[in-house]
């Protein structure tokens, strides 16, 4: 495991005692789609909380922008004692120690080994300018949707 998730696990000790249930969005379209799925999985059930619902696969073309490469993507649902803000920084680190070097900015996509979307938090809405929740683009996405229905309880 990278260093930088080593002291996000530190740093994400939350004080809080009451659990949470988040849904979270997974796509890859670089490399090992898949394997980059299940090794986000994979962390996010050691930094986040455990994975108790996870969707099967689902092959998509890319949204918002153009290329060859088509996006695997998924979601599960994870119970956390992790805030929306504590979560939002524990899938970024998650992103960055997977190999994710650029985030989207301004409507502008572009391929990537994994992206990780915060979709819901137990009823929550939240708006601010980097955290949105629920996520705002989620009910245009058929490989937000199809997924996230399968697990939603």
């Amino acid at each position: 495991m990278a260093i930088g998730l080593d002291a996000m696990a530190m740093q994400c000790s939350c004080s809080m005692t009451d659990t949470h249930t988040v849904y979270l969005g997974l796509g890859s379209n670089l490399g090992d789609k898949q394997e980059n799925i299940l090794k986000a999985i994979d962390i996010i059930n050691l930094l986040i909380g455990d994975v108790v619902r996870q969707s099967v696969f689902y092959v998509s073309e890319p949204w918002g922008f153009v290329s060859h490469n088509h996006f695997v993507n998924a979601c599960v649902c994870c119970v956390t004692t992790m805030t929306p803000r504590e979560v939002l920084r524990a899938t970024q680190q998650i992103e960055r120690d997977l190999g994710r070097t650029r985030k989207s900015h301004d409507g502008r996509y572009h391929d990537r080994i994994i992206d990780i979307d915060i979709l819901l938090y137990d009823q929550l809405t939240v708006d601010e300018p980097d955290l949105v929740i629920p996520h705002p683009l989620m009910e245009q996405r058929d490989f937000v949707m199809i997924p996230l229905r399968s697990i939603l309880k």
